[in-house]
């Protein structure tokens, strides 16, 4: 029997090796294929003013050295004011391609300072690249100058120098170390009219020479000085006279400069030497220059380093030496001096020839010195002023009598001109006249102590005999002890007088307290024994609430503990708690309530502002708000029919500058007085004497409301600053003004502005803010009207806004848009004009110009227009090609 083989079943494979071949090359390509679109390159376009010194396929864009683009293309700009530059750039840039990533194009440049752009000579001009930040962008605009290269911290420091002029300084010019250079310019800036900052590169191993007393002063170019004593010629290197440059000293002991450290730079060396700074005024400079002396007793203690012209006058910028600084007080005084001629003979004849001086009287007032001083013609007669009178009291007579001199360390000050006893014969008091000049030696904690003709000590330790002068055994002596307190006193103040210093201390010891008064615009509710708080402590009461009825102030006496009399100080403020306080906002609310005792007889509270501000310690502040903002009292007066309220702003521009506090019906029944604070900061601005007030309320018209806040918060204070001086102390200054009910119409109108007169038989429906167009355009309105001298013409007076000056010109005229013109015929049927509906409703002026702004048509601020009631046919077809300036 055949055997028949049972056939093999093979299973087919699902893979062939074969296939892997296609399906590497498939992988290969796609990532030959994308590496190919990575790397192709980015394109961007730079706009240059220029194409010169760029070519297309040869010019490279670098970084630090390295290429990472070239130029493929150049086109021109579409309004012809450049070239577009096209740079294929490295694919592994992109990340750089920023907003503020920079472009500027290097080429060779030779200048006194160096020169920039060596390389090119060979490699030809080309493109830099500064990497910035910003989102990522393809166009670009290129600088017209590489920008300033700051050098890091691990190479120096960098420093900032304020000047008003640059003279011939540049980047690049040297800063020198006693003639060694040490570092130099790197940038400057204009940052405005009279201020330039110039960046300065201190090399990092000369950075320990400069720290905060460092004074810098230009020594670019060739100084010479020539006077009576002969010719001095100065410079400090030949590369500083041609290229200009910096110099500077240190003090020995201040702490080391970092980088941003701002400093002054001088214009020489005499002018940054040590010392302390200031300004004098003056009408006229006749005597008086740069380089005058500074005379006290014969001895020059600084000089004039700089005149300026000012609208008020002159301006003198003057210095003392350092080791006479003390001399300047918030009282000192100066005036100028020069030879003086007479029958007798000539004193200072060295000054026919030298030239006047200004003599210096240094003050004792502690105030703050203020920005500027008085220069006046003559010597002050100090005897001329009117004397200041206090009272002493004391329980006994101590053998003082009329012509007893008062002294201050020994020196006289005063004398007493009435001895008596007080009203109820308790004790005795003692009527004292201080000269002028000495009233600021006065506090609100000084006291007064007679002085013994002979004083003997007697002790274990020997027996010490004190004797005085003839006058003092005679009539006797007061001295003035001086308290810590800087607060000034009024006339007619009173002190106590004691025996002795060991009286005055004991009885000092005994009150245990500090002193002093507060002046407020009322009593705000408190009375003896109201306590004040620091930080909700009580650290002292008031003593005595008294009213002024001839200033209708009141003047609130306060006693603090002696042991927290270092609260009282120059940053020190008071102001009045209410008893309860309630601020609701989204967030929550917040209810404040003071303590018991302090709600019940009212209370004060203590703050102190940052050490770098000057409180006022004799002013009681209604608030913590305006203590804290160091606000300004200010009077207004306004009519009756005023609807502003206590607790009304005051703004400008829209931003709060103050608070009206207080609101009165004046007995005249015709105007009101508001008592209203300015915040401290803004307050030098808003009360120069010009300074303009007036109310802001909602006005309700077809156009729309005007100030619609105020139907909710109701009328406020608006104002304009005026532009006199800043200075707290000059005569451009003021604390009463007259506030009107609406603001002048030219208030808001620029300066450079073109006003115009327009000028019609009526007024129709034209008013205040009725627009002017221009093809539609608004470019101007109108801003006030009233009737002519004769009454037969409206004028109205109107400004067009400086960016189209250059549109209206003696060809130009103005008609009346406003309303709808309705024209009906038997033949032509009606015919219906009407402008926009702004026209429609409030009124419009448009205006048309038949031929082009020329200097001999261009109108001045004044010009006068007639008003046309229509626009007339062929005023359509003036269309001049072009209107310039």
């Amino acid at each position: 029997m055949t055997q028949i083989e049972s056939p093999k079943v093979v299973k087919k494979k699902l893979f062939s090796p074969i296939w892997l071949l296609p399906i590497v090359a498939l992988a290969l390509g796609a990532w030959l294929g994308i590496k190919s679109i990575k790397e192709s390159g980015i394109e961007i376009q730079v706009h240059f003013p220029s194409a010169i010194g760029i070519d297309i396929g040869k010019t490279l864009v670098k970084y630090q050295g390295l290429t990472v683009g070239k130029v493929t293309d150049i086109s021109l700009d579409k309004d012809l004011s450049g070239v577009n530059v096209t740079i294929v750039m490295d694919y592994r840039s992109d990340p750089f391609l920023n907003k503020n990533t920079l472009f500027w194009l290097v080429m060779p440049k030779a200048s006194i300072t160096g020169i920039e752009g060596l390389d090119t000579l060979f490699s030809g001009n080309y493109i830099a690249i500064e990497p910035g930040d910003g989102s990522s962008t393809s166009k670009f605009i290129a600088s017209t100058e590489a920008p300033s290269m700051i050098p890091n911290e691990e190479e120096g420091i960098v420093v900032k120098l304020t000047t008003s002029t640059l003279g011939s300084l540049d980047v690049g010019s040297l800063v020198f170390y006693r003639q060694v250079p040490v570092g130099k310019v790197v940038n400057y800036r204009l940052i405005d009219s009279d201020t330039i900052i110039i960046s300065t590169f201190i090399e990092q191993q000369y950075s320990h020479l400069v720290n905060q007393e460092s004074q810098f002063w230009n020594v670019s170019g060739l100084k010479i000085d020539a006077s009576l004593s002969g010719i001095n010629v100065n410079t400090e290197s030949l590369a500083s006279l041609l290229a200009g440059g910096i110099s500077f000293n240190s003090g020995a002991k201040a702490d080391k400069a970092v980088t941003g450290d701002h400093y002054v730079l001088y214009p020489d060396e005499e002018s940054a030497v040590k010392g302390v700074e200031f300004v004098l005024t003056a009408e006229n400079a006749d005597e008086i220059n740069q380089g005058s002396a500074m005379v006290y007793r014969g001895v020059e203690v600084g000089k004039i380093h700089k005149t300026q012209l000012t609208e008020s006058g002159v301006k003198f910028l003057a210095k003392f030496d350092i080791q006479y600084q003390h001399l300047l007080n918030a009282d000192s005084q100066f005036w100028v001096s020069g030879a003086d001629i007479s029958i007798d003979g000539v004193k200072h004849a060295s000054r026919l020839l030298t030239g006047s001086v200004v003599n210096v009287l240094p003050g004792l007032s502690d105030s703050a010195i203020p920005q500027d001083f008085k220069l006046q013609n003559q010597a002050p007669d100090l005897l001329s002023d009117s004397k200041f009178n206090i009272k002493l009291t004391s329980d006994e007579h101590n053998g003082l009598d009329t012509g007893a001199k008062v002294r201050y360390k020994q020196m006289p000050i005063g004398e007493i001109t009435q001895v008596k006893f007080s009203d109820d014969f308790s004790g005795v008091e003692y009527l004292v006249e201080i000269l002028p000049e000495y009233k600021n030696l006065l506090t609100s904690d000084s006291h007064f102590v007679s002085e013994s003709a002979l004083k003997i000590d007697a002790s274990l330790d020997g027996v010490t005999v004190t004797t005085r002068d003839i006058s003092t055994a005679l009539d006797g002596a007061i001295s003035l002890v001086r308290g810590n307190n800087k607060a000034l006193v009024k006339p007619n103040s009173r002190f106590a007088l004691y025996h002795s210093n060991e009286n005055a201390a004991e009885s000092i010891a005994k009150n245990n307290i500090t002193t002093l008064t507060l002046e407020s615009i009322d009593g705000a509710g408190l009375s003896a024994g109201s306590s004040i708080y620091y930080k909700k402590m009580k650290i002292g009461a008031v003593k005595d609430v008294r009213w002024d009825n001839k200033t209708d102030q009141f003047s609130i006496s306060l006693a603090i503990k002696n042991k927290f009399s270092q609260l009282v100080r120059d940053n020190s403020v008071f102001w009045r708690n209410d008893a309860a306080s309630i601020n609701a906002s989204l967030s929550g609310i917040e209810v404040n309530v003071a303590p018991l005792e302090g709600a019940l007889k009212g209370s004060i509270s203590l703050g102190l502002l940052s050490d770098d501000q000057m409180g006022n310690q004799q002013r009681l502040y209604d608030s913590k708000e305006l203590a804290l903002k160091q606000a300004q009292t200010i009077t207004l007066t306004l009519p009756a029919e005023a609807k502003v309220a206590a607790k009304a702003a005051i703004r400008y521009q829209g931003h709060q500058i103050g608070v009206v506090q207080q609101v009165k019906l004046n007995q005249d029944l015709q105007t009101l007085t508001a008592t209203a604070y300015l915040y401290g900061e803004y307050a030098s601005h808003f009360t120069k004497s010009d300074t303009e007030y007036f109310v802001v309320d909602a006005q309700i018209s077809l156009t729309g409301i005007k100030a619609p806040e105020t139907l909710i918060t109701g009328p406020y204070i608006g104002v304009i600053p005026g532009k006199g001086s800043e200075s707290a102390d000059s005569a451009d200054s003021a604390d009463i003004f007259e506030a009107h009910l609406a603001a002048r119409y030219d208030a808001d109108i620029d300066d450079d502005a073109l006003t115009l007169i327009i000028e019609d038989s009526q007024l129709g429906s034209i008013k205040v803010g009725t627009p002017i167009f221009f093809r539609g355009i608004s470019i101007g309105q109108v801003d006030g009207y009233t009737l002519s001298d004769n009454g037969n013409k409206v004028l109205m007076y109107s400004h067009i806004e400086q960016q189209y000056t250059h549109l209206v010109n003696q060809t130009s005229r103005f008609w009346d848009a406003s309303g709808i013109q309705l024209e009906v015929g038997i033949f032509s049927g009606a015919q219906i004009e009407t402008g926009s509906l702004e026209t429609l409703l409030s009124g419009g002026i448009s205006v048309a110009t038949e031929d082009v702004t020329t200097s001999e048509n261009k109108l001045s601020s004044g010009a006068s227009f007639n008003l046309y009631n229509k626009m007339k046919e062929e005023w359509r077809s003036w269309q001049p090609e072009q209107v310039k300036p």
